[in-house]
């Protein structure tokens, strides 16, 4: 089997584009993570949910990674970068989750890094935000492990879980970056 078209590598982990024929393993592994996600997140648990979730993909407006191990090639997780918007702005907003089998093993941080360079790099990015419900003490760690730094407070943010729920904006610019040389 060739190794895959990787956008980032880490040490452990690496990046790739989600692609159609990962329905079956994206569902079965959102299936057994539904636990470590609720209530903060609901992901594609079906196939026709997540054939509805990949066609949504562009990578224009929104793009979506697998953080997979390297050693295996196996998801460890995900990223999206959703509502990219062009121009002066050149921003995007994250959603992300880990897959219950990698959970607690810091490589989403790993990946989430390798996103970062992607999203400044490749993308042509200046800025990611992540909307973090206050009490998701997992979320909060990733991104500050990663550098983003609180900007404010959304009351009734996004609806999640049937009720609407208050966030925190979290983001992080280009120049934030630690190897950042512009």
């Amino acid at each position: 089997m060739p190794e895959p078209e990787w956008l980032g590598r880490g040490p452990r982990v690496a990046i790739r584009p989600v692609r159609p024929g990962d329905g079956p393993e994206f569902t079965r592994l959102v299936r057994a993570s539904e636990a470590l996600h609720h209530p903060w997140l609901s992901m594609p648990a079906t196939e026709a949910d997540f054939a509805a979730y990949a066609a949504t993909l562009d990578g224009e407006q929104r793009a979506g990674l697998l953080v997979c191990l390297r050693e295996t090639g196996a998801p460890a997780g995900f990223v999206n970068i959703n509502n990219i918007v062009r121009g002066r702005f050149q921003c995007g907003a994250l959603g992300y989750g880990a897959f219950a089998p990698a959970a607690g093993r810091g490589l989403m941080s790993e990946g989430l890094g390798l996103v970062l360079r992607h999203a400044f790099g490749p993308l042509g990015l200046h800025r990611l935000e992540a909307n973090v419900q206050p009490g998701n003490a997992a979320s909060l760690a990733l991104v500050k492990r990663n550098g983003f730094r609180l900007e404010g407070f959304s009351p009734a943010f996004l609806f999640i879980d049937g009720a609407w729920r208050d966030h925190e904006r979290w983001a992080i610019t280009a120049d934030m970056l630690p190897d950042h040389d512009g």
